[in-house]
């Protein structure tokens, strides 16, 4: 799917599902990892990741515009545009729209445990992605200090 397609394709669901036009641009963004879509509040542009097009098809793509479709005709008539916002989750069962997108697998950055710090008072274990200053810091349950064990 072109560019032009993707744009055409967006105009014609936002007249069909919201009955408002799409004013702005809708390009595909091969950078996007571990979400389907976004809606920029700034420009009111939307980009979608090409990649939910080739591993789940047409109809996940349709649902992912339908849900960014939402934050922007939300956002422009100043409503409740955000996720948790009841003007977005009555107008996403109103078209029909996901509230999640299908997961890419392998996409999701794992956090990977660099340093593993134990307090030397209760033993609890603390996995930290950053080191952490053991003069500075102590533990959260006992006050008791940090030992590092790996990292």
């Amino acid at each position: 799917m072109t560019e032009q397609e993707l744009q055409q394709l967006v105009e014609d669901i936002s007249l069909k599902s919201f009955g408002m036009k799409f004013r702005h641009k809708a390009r595909f963004n091969p950078r996007l990892r571990t979400t389907g879509g976004r809606y920029l509040l700034h420009s009111h542009d939307i980009e979608l990741n090409p990649k939910h097009l080739e591993l789940f098809g047409l109809d996940e793509l349709i649902g992912i515009i339908k849900h960014e479709l939402c934050h922007y005709h939300l956002h422009l008539q100043k409503k409740g545009y955000r996720h948790r916002d009841a003007d977005f989750k009555l107008l996403l069962k109103e078209v029909d729209a996901p509230r999640y997108c299908a997961k890419i697998p392998h996409a999701q950055n794992s956090v990977k445990t660099r340093h593993l710090y134990v307090c030397t008072g209760c033993g609890t274990r603390f996995e930290r992605k950053r080191e952490v200053d053991t003069s500075r810091y102590v533990c959260g349950k006992c006050n008791g200090r940090l030992k590092k064990i790996k990292g």
